[in-house]
């Protein structure tokens, strides 16, 4: 059932989110070790430089510009990959955004933004590439949780939310997709220094001075999204079901389901440190 990522060579790979950050610098590990791409973001120039970067490894380079949000543009993006390349090795849902909020300050826009592209895409990846991966009878999925996903912060709430539902539909398609000899792990990253940092609202107040605090934070910590990609590459080879990256992640995953209290003051020191 486990997919080797150590030699891509032939193998297809989609990523969805492709144009910056942790989904870009999977598609670079991706090229290098020889897979051919299949790249979507709404970011097209970050996208394209993306695949300039990628096609200089030697490998096929297919993108489009689709919206996760728009199920019917996934479906037709889908159908344009497996015309281009006849199947999907490996899928991979990154795209998402954050917004920096508790609840009570949490927009109904900000909610169904982050509904629309956190989960909604995440639904809208699998049920476009999933048909094909399940004919085949193989493959491997990544949904891309995060540490806000298994131990929710207060700071982050409708993040946590989303993040929280990628992780158990991602646990019950493991299960549902075991029959089909298809693995699925949930990614879930922790303090990473990505574009996330600077692009999430920050709802309430001195809300500039809180971004440039979170982003010298996430900076200082310095756990790059090339780290990130080769965790993911060997999450897949190991065919686990939840992959918490970065000691942090780690940390909070095992407290979580062993020490639960202890796990929520955790969330709660974090979370003043961020904002």
């Amino acid at each position: 059932m486990s997919l080797s990522t150590k030699d891509l060579t032939h193998r297809v790979v989609v990523i969805t989110g492709a144009g910056s950050g942790i989904g870009q610098e999977l598609a670079l590990a991706c090229a290098r070790r020889g897979a051919r791409l299949a790249l979507c973001d709404v970011n097209t120039a970050g996208m394209e430089r993306t695949a300039i970067s990628a096609r200089a490894n030697g490998v096929q380079v297919y993108t489009q510009t689709v919206d996760v949000t728009d199920a019917d543009r996934m479906t037709a993006f889908a159908k344009e990959v497996l015309e281009r390349f006849g199947g999907v090795d490996l899928l991979v849902n990154n795209a998402g955004i954050g917004v920096v909020a508790g609840f009570l300050e949490t927009t109904p826009t900000d909610w169904q933004r982050l509904i629309g592209i956190n989960v909604m895409g995440v639904v809208h990846g699998n049920t476009a590439f999933l048909p094909s991966m399940i004919e085949r009878g193989s493959g491997h999925v990544v949904n891309v949780s995060s540490a806000a996903g298994i131990l929710a912060n207060p700071a982050l709430s409708a993040y946590s939310a989303t993040k929280f539902a990628v992780f158990g539909l991602s646990e019950a398609l493991r299960m549902e997709l075991r029959e089909h000899r298809i693995g699925v792990t949930a990614v879930c990253p922790g303090v990473i220094n990505t574009a996330i940092t600077t692009s999430s609202p920050i709802r309430g107040g001195n809300a500039d001075a809180r971004q440039e605090k979170m982003a010298a934070l996430y900076a200082k910590r310095g756990y790059t999204p090339d780290r990130v990609a080769l965790n993911i590459l060997r999450a897949v080879d190991a065919n686990k079901a939840v992959a918490p990256i970065a000691p942090e992640a780690h940390l909070m995953y095992g407290l979580s389901r062993a020490v639960p209290p202890l796990a929520r003051w955790l969330s709660r020191q974090l979370a003043k440190l961020a904002v």
